[in-house]
């Protein structure tokens, strides 16, 4: 018995490796472009101390919000379902009984969800059902198969935080992006003087030998290059926080009792914000948790509707939180 619990063990061991190399590699960059820019740049080529001072402590600032929010959004863990999304046991048995009857198992889940705050369903108008865990879907969660679970709110799972990015730490992931572009963008400002000397033949640095030349040269393209990808991603989940999605309601909107639609959450760009950042606009650049809601039940864009009945819920356990 003990053979299969340490082969299970080790393969266990090597799965979470293998699934932690993104981020060991984004901290062996981080760690080389520390030592790049402290050591080589600021204590080494920049001479003065009115000028070393100042880069010094803009760039340990940037630094401390981007490590602070990175570690957030790896070590958050993601939310699941409430337990009275579970089907119980011998619920479950009923559903499975008879596999091939759909209208059977849909009316069981029907039945079952009568009392639960969702508002989304299936193409076919069915109650969104997980067979691996065993739960109704609540409004906007899907199953992540890295993971293995239903997430709240699951935008994506990413593998440079090797975590879902959901509605624990949406807030997180942002911050992440928007730090880790502005100290890409502070290091590449910093440093292109120096990059422009070093080509400049009437300069005395592009004749002094020395590895330092080399690590600034590499540091201001590496900065470059990914100031340009993390802009990208940034400005496009900026907009998806403006118009209240996630990246899989991007591709598949959300399909209501009458119809999908892409704006169903959608309460306007201030709400909007709010909803993923908090009410306290002081808070917003720090990555504490200020989010609003439980991640089960989200304010429709009908609800701000008075004259809107279709999407009203009837149903007296769902009550949106305020924006």
């Amino acid at each position: 018995m003990e053979a299969p619990s340490s082969k299970k063990l080790c393969c266990t061991v090597c799965v979470h490796t293998v699934k932690s190399i993104p981020v060991i590699f984004i901290l062996c960059i981080l760690a080389w472009s520390y030592y790049a820019y402290v050591y080589h740049l600021c204590l080494s080529r920049v001479t003065s101390v009115e000028l070393s001072v100042p880069y010094l402590l803009v760039y340990h600032i940037i630094l401390v919000l981007f490590l602070w929010s990175y570690f957030k959004t790896i070590f958050t863990e993601p939310s699941g379902a409430p337990p009275n999304f579970r089907l119980p046991e011998e619920v479950f048995e009923e559903f499975n009984r008879n596999p091939i009857d759909l209208s059977r198992q849909s009316a069981i889940l029907r039945n079952f969800a009568e009392n639960l705050p969702i508002m989304t369903f299936t193409n076919t108008n069915d109650i969104r059902f997980c067979d691996k865990c065993k739960i109704v879907k609540p409004d906007r969660s899907h199953h992540c198969s890295v993971c293995r679970k239903c997430v709240l709110k699951m935008d994506h799972h990413c593998p440079w935080v090797n975590n879902c990015v959901s509605y624990s730490n949406y807030k997180y992931f942002i911050l992440f992006l928007a730090y880790g572009l502005l100290m890409c963008i502070y290091v590449a400002a910093t440093t292109i003087e120096y990059v422009i000397k070093f080509w400049d033949i009437t300069t005395d640095m592009r004749i002094q030998d020395g590895s330092y030349k080399i690590h600034i040269i590499f540091l201001f393209f590496i900065a470059s290059m990914f100031s340009l990808s993390l802009f990208s991603l940034l400005a496009y989940h900026i907009y998806l926080v403006s118009k209240n999605r996630t990246t899989l309601e991007s591709f598949r909107p959300p399909k209501f009792l009458e119809g999908s639609d892409k704006n169903g959450f959608n309460l306007g760009c201030c709400r909007n914000i709010r909803e993923v950042f908090g009410k306290e606009v002081l808070l917003w650049p720090f990555p504490i948790d200020t989010r609003l809601g439980d991640g089960v039940i989200y304010p429709l864009a009908s609800d701000l509707k008075s004259n809107d009945s279709v999407r009203q819920s009837s149903n007296k356990s769902r009550t949106p939180f305020t924006v």
